[in-house]
């Protein structure tokens, strides 16, 4: 199959590898813990491919598009934590519960954003460049946040440390890869056939990524399936305000089309990669947290799929 018919029918290609993955995950649960290994990896390879194909050289030029940062920054931490607050009203009062979803809900996608922007045609130039803003924002504003909305208490219990090499691992490293692959073929321009065999990768990388997850989460899901009916419904509203909020954000700052793109992928798209670390290091009695965490990502790959043909083709599509 061609690049082209990748992603052309990249949408069932990820659904068929997260049924794939909840088959095996349920069929042979320990095989799937073990997949839960290879997770990082490949999702590091998964950013690695997607930045080799954005101009990176480009990249300072994003940073002066003060638009777009202010949208982004407006939309992640004011107009998105009052959406949360007002859908955590419709749960169950359950301390463990109600954390998890803030901490997954509260946060910016730092990883696979970037590639959600550049499959679904948004400017991932734009996208790169304002990551690690986010990553800071979140950092200094996720424990005021949990302050405000549950109490002294939950923030007491939370542990930011493994975030960084999360960062590191993950987002930095591939940046950096990627930036020296392209500072090289610049030098032999004859290699671009090389970055350009790279971006077929992206579709069957993230499935690779979303059956991962399926695969090694599947059985976290189902144990705590009748609790989370609620939490469900709050994330499928979660994604839909999200995309409502961006696209009002992006008519008022009058951003390009891509980069509206851009805007309604980053308020749609959580950091659960990176707060699931922070889960699992809370007490025993805290444990509901991941299994909300879990469950936000794989209702998020499904939202995903949803915006890849929504967002490009009727929230937000080319102005003709």
């Amino acid at each position: 199959m061609t690049r082209l018919q990748l992603e052309r029918h990249q949408v069932w290609v990820y659904l068929a590898a997260i049924l794939a993955g909840l088959g095996l995950g349920g069929w042979l649960p320990v095989l799937g813990a073990q997949l839960a290994s290879l997770l990082w990896p490949l999702l590091a390879l998964l950013l690695y491919v997607t930045f080799t194909q954005v101009p990176l050289a480009r990249l300072p030029a994003a940073f002066r598009d003060g638009r777009f940062i202010a949208a982004v920054l407006i939309g992640n931490f004011l107009l998105i934590p009052l959406l949360v607050w007002g859908l955590i009203q419709f749960l169950p009062e359950s301390p463990a519960l109600r954390l998890g979803v803030l901490l997954v809900l509260l946060v910016p996608c730092t990883d696979w954003y970037i590639t959600f922007t550049h499959l679904g045609r948004g400017d991932a130039r734009r996208a790169i460049a304002v990551t690690p803003v986010n990553l800071l924002v979140q950092l200094m504003l996720l424990p005021v946040y949990l302050w405000l909305f549950m109490g002294e208490a939950e923030v007491a219990v939370i542990d930011h440390r493994p975030l960084v090499g999360a960062l590191f691992g993950v987002v930095l490293l591939p940046l950096s890869l990627a930036f020296l692959s392209q500072r090289v073929v610049a030098k032999r321009p004859q290699r671009q056939a090389w970055l350009d065999w790279l971006g077929g990768w992206a579709v069957p990388l993230l499935a690779g990524v979303v059956f991962l997850i399926a695969a090694s989460q599947v059985q976290v899901v189902a144990g705590a399936l009748f609790e989370l009916g609620r939490v469900l419904v709050v994330f499928a509203a979660f994604l839909l305000g999200a995309a409502v909020l961006g696209r009002v954000l992006s008519q008022l700052f009058r951003l390009p089309v891509p980069a509206g793109r851009a805007l309604i992928f980053s308020l749609g798209t959580r950091n659960s990669f990176l707060v699931l670390p922070i889960a699992l290091a809370l007490p025993p009695a805290w444990e509901m947290a991941v299994v909300v965490i879990v469950l936000q990502s794989l209702v998020e790959l499904f939202g995903m799929l949803v915006y890849l043909k929504w967002v490009p083709s009727k929230l937000l599509a080319d102005v003709r």
